[in-house]
């Protein structure tokens, strides 16, 4: 590995984060052996229009698309349009409200510019999925789900918290891996990024390239970002998100508000210094 691609291959993979040592590993050989092909590599990352602001949580995915553009590869910004009408299951103990398709437009239709604050709107691709899924037949969609048994689309963490619970897992909610996946083939992507709660979709996005005769992408997921009350994912619905087309003044209040304990996270995940000068800050911090 000479040093500019191992140093590029550092970068790319420099917050992501899977709960397996094994599959980082895997994953980074993989970026590694695509990169090695000299050729801009096609990224994206997915974005469901549950609500119509974009916040902090959502740049920690847009940043790294920013780096793979800045590399000259090419970076897809995709609206979930069509998974929204679904709803990712991936972070919620309970059932998603369902979203008419009339809200799920009046949402995302901004995304796109709220993103260009962060990307590169020259060249940025944006797509919807309902391109490709909303002209899906029931045998196409039978055919997609047959690469899955119903052990594997339960073995989520919150399908299998629900039903300890003896609450219901709707069959509709088991679909969305399933959909998302498609987003991949369709594309016919190399990398994908995420939050880590959404590595089951991205994962199964390379299982339906491989049973479709294309190379399975690399998937990157990185970790959720605190709200400012430092404990919950940051949430709209929730009231502890930074938005990022509010005024300076109310980003700036909000961010002067974080308490102590979440500084090291927005150090790492939501700022341009490296990880020697995050470790150097800490370090300076504990020595206070």
């Amino acid at each position: 590995m000479n040093d500019e691609l191992e140093a590029e291959v550092a970068l790319l993979m420099q917050g992501a984060e899977f709960g397996d040592p094994q599959i980082a590993a895997a994953m980074a050989a993989e970026l590694h052996r695509s990169l090695a092909e000299g050729r801009p590599l096609r990224v994206y990352c997915g974005y469901d229009a549950t609500k119509p602001d974009l916040h902090l949580g959502h740049t920690i995915t847009m940043r790294k698309l920013r780096q793979f553009q800045d590399l000259g590869h090419e970076v897809t910004f995709l609206i979930g349009d069509s998974t929204t009408l679904v709803g990712d299951p991936s972070d919620k103990d309970g059932l998603r409200p369902q979203l008419s398709p009339e809200q799920i437009a009046a949402n995302g239709r901004t995304y796109a510019q709220q993103a260009f604050r962060i990307l590169d709107g020259a060249r940025t691709r944006v797509r919807y999925n309902s391109e490709w899924l909303a002209r899906l037949d029931l045998a196409a969609v039978i055919k997609l789900a047959a690469n899955f048994s119903v052990q594997q689309l339960l073995a989520r963490e919150s399908f299998g918290q629900r039903l300890e619970r003896g609450e219901p897992v709707w069959l509709h909610e088991l679909f969305y891996a399933v959909l998302q996946g498609y987003d991949a083939v369709a594309m016919q992507t190399d990398v994908q990024l995420g939050g880590t709660e959404q590595l089951f979709s991205l994962m199964a996005g390379r299982k339906l390239q491989e049973a479709l005769g294309q190379r399975p992408q690399v998937c990157l997921t990185f970790p959720i970002l605190v709200g400012t009350d430092g404990r919950a994912r940051m949430s709209k619905s929730m009231g502890n998100y930074i938005g990022i087309c509010e005024p300076p003044e109310a980003m700036y209040g909000k961010v002067m508000s974080l308490p102590d304990s979440a500084m090291a996270q927005y150090f790492r995940q939501v700022t341009r210094w490296t990880p020697a000068q995050v470790a150097e800050i800490e370090a300076a911090l504990a020595a206070d």
